[in-house]
């Protein structure tokens, strides 16, 4: 049985669909050591040294009148990265996968009530991987690719889960195993965009993919692709339009600061205001009309930036700092508040954190 099953601590909460971890989600990580754990090592930890040094806060773009504020929220029930993305329901986040517990291709299905600042376990993943694609869609959690290995390897298995009755079921797979797909959700579509192929870090490479998914026909189909290759990037809607910003080409030191434009109704990309900050790995929401893009990794860096995009003015402004910089992580907003849970605080995937920090421009 997996782990976070076996912590449940009863139905105080009357949850139908999750099981409560506890109050502030402290059942590890905060009373065991620290709120990180090595990739190779078992056993909590204090926040490494090195990532202070890699720690960079620097933005080009202009300040905005009003900053924001970040505050803690309950920690994860355990320190985790490389989910690649998260995806909010019914006021409640979903972290699907990733690294954890000295493993990668972890199942693990935490969710966050922010009502209650909580964390529950749902029904693990049907196949453990991480940088898994998801997205909700007319109340369904979709899970799309990922990798089995360190982001490498990646599979082409799809599933689709159901919040009312805690249960996955399998959907048409992707037509190439690939992981690090962005996904989003317009009009009853599911897009797929971008990612990564590869079974080792010789042949691994970034893809320029673009497909849509029909839940009514099961079935995937080709679109317009992304004009330049690239994964680990950012996927936003904002109106009739998919916004596709950052990301890195075949690798985080080739990172990309581009910023497209989608419009499935013309199946055509146009070219948008560029990131500020090139980077990957980073979180990106739609929060009061603005695209905020927080965190994220570059060659000796993982960024604490946090800037907005206004698609009215097509510019960027720059916005209060992530207090924990960190990449890999979930970002979602839930009522008038982003909520960034896990992720890396140094370069690469060797280092796996609770950290879990809300941001608001609420007075």
């Amino acid at each position: 049985m997996n782990r976070q099953r076996r912590l449940i601590l009863g139905s105080a909460l009357a949850l139908p669909v999750s099981h409560a971890l506890g109050q502030q989600g402290n059942l590890h990580g905060a009373h065991h050591g620290g709120m990180y754990e090595r990739l190779q090592t078992p056993g909590r930890i204090d926040k490494p040294a090195i990532a202070a040094t890699q720690n960079d806060f620097i933005s080009n773009a202009p300040k905005a009148a009003s900053q924001g504020r970040w505050t803690p929220r309950a920690p994860l029930p355990l320190p985790r990265s490389e989910m690649a993305w998260a995806t909010a329901h019914a006021g409640r986040m979903h972290l699907v996968g990733g690294y954890g517990e000295q493993r990668v291709d972890r199942p693990y299905h935490h969710v966050y009530d922010a009502a209650r600042d909580t964390w529950l376990a749902a029904a693990p993943l049907p196949r453990g991987a991480n940088h898994v694609g998801v997205v909700v869609m007319e109340g369904l959690l979709y899970a799309i690719g990922g990798f089995v290995e360190q982001n490498r390897r990646p599979h082409s298995e799809c599933f689709v889960f159901d919040p009312a009755s805690d249960r996955w079921r399998a959907i048409a797979p992707l037509p190439q195993a690939c992981g690090s797909v962005a996904c989003v959700a317009l009009d009853g579509l599911l897009y797929g965009i971008g990612g990564a192929v590869g079974d080792s870090f010789d042949d691994k490479r970034s893809i320029n993919w673009h497909l849509s998914y029909d839940p009514k026909e099961d079935k995937w189909r080709t679109r317009a692709p992304l004009p330049t290759a690239r994964d680990h990037v950012g996927g936003v809607v904002i109106g009739k339009l998919i916004h596709v910003v950052g990301g890195r080409v075949d690798s985080f030191h080739t990172n990309s600061n581009l910023h497209h434009a989608y419009n499935p109704a013309t199946d055509k990309w146009e070219m948008r205001n560029p990131l500020p900050i090139a980077r990957s790995g980073h979180g990106a929401v739609l929060y009061r009309g603005l695209m905020f893009v927080m965190g994220g990794e570059g060659t000796n860096r993982v960024f604490g930036q946090n800037e907005a995009y206004d698609p009215v003015k097509d510019s960027w402004e720059q916005y209060a700092p992530m207090t924990t910089p960190r990449h890999g992580l979930g970002a979602v907003v839930i009522g008038d508040a982003i909520y960034v849970a896990g992720g890396g605080p140094q370069v690469g995937g060797g280092v796996q954190s609770a950290v879990h920090e809300a941001f608001t421009l609420a007075g």
